[in-house]
């Protein structure tokens, strides 16, 4: 028996990026292992305008995402980004996932380092697009359910598995207490608003002698938020700015 050492091919991980995309794939639902044991997940795929070596668009990948629209589901929350309001009642009855093939999003792409040194590409944020630019699909990307050979020359890094229901300290899940945006989850806000209170509130906030739960969770959160979209945080100031 002859047996030869398999190298792995280097994974080609999506840069960091904002800009446009646009989706095109929607995963068959798997069983993964979750902190609440074994759940059915699926992703979303998306093409960006950005361009590998072999003149084919990147690709990034969703998060897992369990098959459910339960108002507190990690699915629902992304597609109330990803829309810019939230399911109608007919949606939450009937969704067809399918349907979102084709749709373009505004999304925020950063990276995140993996427990063996793996670097992740992971949708930090998504919104609705704006831009009028009509990124269609480039027709170069099979559909996991279309492909007849497992292996893929859209090789990607998996990401860890997570459960539906965010944990509670996820920042996208923060209410904003302060300012214009009073009342709004943090996921809602967009990358300005946040990085306006990043600026703004967020030195004023660390002065406090004495902060409320409130203020210390939405510290903690807006520090998340400005991590994961490069947004670069200010010295402590004691100038009262409008945010």
């Amino acid at each position: 028996m002859k047996l030869t050492a398999q190298s792995n091919k280097p994974f080609d991980t999506h840069p960091e990026y904002n800009g446009n995309a646009v989706c095109v794939d929607v995963t068959p639902p798997k069983t993964v292992q979750t902190d609440y044991g074994p759940k059915e997940q699926f992703r979303f795929v998306f093409e960006t305008t950005q361009l590998r070596d072999d003149g084919k668009p990147y690709l990034v990948w969703s998060r897992g995402f369990n098959t459910t629209l339960g108002e507190k589901s990690a699915l629902r929350a992304f597609l109330k980004q990803w829309f810019g309001r939230d399911l109608t009642t007919a949606e939450q009855q009937e969704f067809d996932t399918d349907t979102l093939i084709g749709r373009t999003a505004q999304i925020v792409i950063v990276h995140n380092d993996g427990r063996n040194g793996e670097t992740y590409a992971n949708i930090g944020l998504i919104r609705p697009d704006k831009s009028g630019a009509g990124l269609k699909p480039s027709g170069k990307y099979t559909r996991v359910k279309d492909r007849q050979d497992k292996d893929s020359s859209y090789n990607r890094v998996s990401q860890p598995a997570s459960q539906d229901t965010q944990p509670a300290d996820d920042w996208r899940f923060t209410k904003v207490h302060v300012g214009k945006h009073q009342g709004l989850e943090l996921c809602e806000l967009d990358q300005a608003a946040v990085r306006s209170l990043c600026e703004n509130w967020l030195p004023i906030a660390k002065a406090m002698s004495k902060p409320l739960k409130a203020d210390r969770d939405l510290m903690a959160a807006v520090e998340k938020a400005a991590s994961e979209m490069g947004i670069p945080q200010p010295a402590p100031q004691a100038d009262d700015i409008a945010y």
